[in-house]
């Protein structure tokens, strides 16, 4: 059976049997979907990349505020046009989750990895023709890591002391060791750019394997092959286009019509429509990815704890993974790390939906009158259901939400980290300590439920210099019943990535570790028709 996929999965890579016609000859056979497209995948890449061709993907996550100061990244749009013209130092493996080198070649650390050396890449050029030199690689993390930067990258790199050059080498000396330091240098923002960005970091200028044509910030975004590029497995194409689709059914029809190769965030209730459509691939992996509704701990009514409480504790969990995401999740507890984390805590208790506990807690808050939630289709994929839904299963508990539905085009720098409650995502981390250091620490530029708790503080950072692996999984275990108990995070789901494209768009790679393959589908991807 495995040689008779084998031999039909490579006529589908030369064009000789659908991907469709293959799928159900393997389901006859009793092979799973995921196996069958893992051979799929296997024997497109096999076949070798070819080059050509002009990728255009339908993305929600545009605004017309967006930036291309990779510091600014807040979102889909802007993350995956970056990351055609710029890169970073380090990227994470999709099999492993470890730190692979990019744009420097090796690095090295102190027995308590306090300083670390990083050994970088030669021959490697700017798209304004300089070399890209050491000192660019330093400057850039000064620009983030300093403590008056507006960049979002600022809160994984709080525990850089120094940063100096040695020859081919970057220096970073940190206050405390810190184990984790090479995959928080993979942070998608930390793009290498000339002087750092010092400049001027909305330059568009990168290493990567596009250079900037068009910046229409809401509208559309084009770059095109550099051809002084460094390396040739990646950047296949002869171009990539982003249009803003923030509309999830403008999405789909696009990429049903042929007007668009990929999309992301397929809603989970059309998966199975959109699979059924000639042409079209779903691609779904488990993600670290979650959805969230937010409160700020430190704003009425919700600085009262009670309040807080009655509100985790009446929201149905299993029943909004079942309905608003098809199953294409899982269970969240109020605390941001999932089992895709190194040093899970396993045994915290599931908090369950319990409308009398929650209407207990309610009545103790004093609160009297409607709760105002804001959500908005660009929010997370169904936002607008999962919000009417709690509504309907907070109303069980006596407390009445009332849902605001904002526009799509200003929602990021309008309501999320701005107005005290609001459905939002996120897209996970690195590791533990990222995710926490970026929006949980106190000093944490996105710190969007306004969490300020000295103790957790302490914890993470004294987690952060723990070589032993047993005490630091103690300690994340303490800091994510603090957040699950006492902040103001309600999360019920984490999400699986869902993305669509064509048929004639191979070489997809599934990377648990950001949606649109670590958003880097542009520079991975060939079209078979090219």
């Amino acid at each position: 059976m495995s040689s008779e996929l084998e031999f039909l999965s490579r006529r589908v890579a030369s064009g000789k049997m659908s991907r469709r016609d293959f799928l159900g000859r393997a389901a006859a056979l009793g092979v799973t979907a995921t196996f069958a497209n893992t051979l799929l995948d296997t024997a497109a890449r096999a076949q070798g990349p070819k080059k050509g061709g002009a990728l255009k993907m339908g993305l929600v996550g545009g605004e017309s505020t967006n930036s291309l100061d990779p510091g600014q990244w807040l979102t889909q749009v802007p993350q995956n046009f970056g990351l055609t013209w710029g890169e970073t130092m380090i990227v994470q493996s999709p099999e492993d989750g470890s730190a692979q080198p990019v744009l420097c070649e090796s690095w090295e650390a102190s027995d308590d990895a306090a300083e670390w050396r990083f050994k970088i890449r030669k021959g490697v050029t700017f798209h304004n023709g300089k070399d890209m030199t050491p000192e660019d690689v330093a400057q850039t993390f000064r620009r983030h890591s300093d403590e008056k930067t507006k960049s979002a990258a600022l809160g994984v790199l709080t525990d850089i002391d120094q940063i100096s050059v040695d020859g081919d080498n970057v220096v970073f000396k940190l206050k405390r060791g810190n184990a984790d330091l090479p995959l928080l240098l993979t942070d998608y923002h930390l793009v290498i750019q000339p002087n750092g960005g010092m400049d001027d970091p909305t330059a568009g200028i990168g290493t990567g394997p596009y250079k900037v044509e068009v910046n229409e910030p809401g509208v559309r975004h084009m770059s095109v092959k550099y051809d002084g590029y460094w390396r040739d497995d990646v950047g296949h194409v002869d171009s990539v286009e982003v249009i803003v689709m923030n509309d999830a059914t403008a999405r789909m029809s696009a990429l049903q019509s042929g007007q668009v190769h990929i999309i992301n965030r397929v809603e989970p209730k059309v998966v199975a429509l959109l699979k059924r459509a000639p042409g079209v691939v779903v691609e779904s992996v488990p993600s670290k990815g979650h959805y969230v509704f937010i409160m700020h701990c430190n704003t009425a009514p919700f600085d009262n704890w009670d309040l807080r409480m009655a509100l985790k504790l009446a929201i149905d969990r299993e029943q909004m993974v079942n309905q608003i995401l098809q199953g294409h999740a899982s269970l969240g507890n109020d605390f941001p790390i999932n089992k895709s984390y190194a040093l899970f805590p396993d045994g915290i208790e599931q908090r369950a939906y319990d409308p009398e506990k929650a209407a207990f807690h309610y009545k103790k808050s004093g609160h009297s009158g409607p709760v105002l939630l804001r959500t908005s289709d660009v929010a997370f994929p169904g936002a607008v259901d999962a919000a009417q839904l709690y509504q309907q299963q907070a109303a069980k508990a006596g407390i009445t939400l009332e849902i605001k539905r904002e526009p799509g085009d200003g929602y990021w720098n309008e309501v999320w980290n701005k107005l005290p409650f609001c459905a939002s995502y996120w897209g996970g981390r690195p590791t533990q300590d990222s995710m926490y250091s970026t929006a949980y620490i106190a000093d944490a530029d996105w710190n969007d439920t306004r969490f300020f708790n000295e103790k957790f503080d302490k914890i993470i950072l004294e987690a952060r210099a723990e070589l032993d692996n047993a005490k630091r999984a103690e300690m994340y275990r303490e800091a994510a019943m603090i957040v699950r108990d006492d902040g103001g995070l309600i999360l019920p789901m984490f999400n699986d990535f869902l993305d669509g494209h064509r048929e004639e768009v191979k070489g997809w790679v599934l990377d648990p570790n950001h949606e649109t393959s670590n958003l880097r589908a542009a520079i991975r991807v060939w079209l078979d028709n090219a």
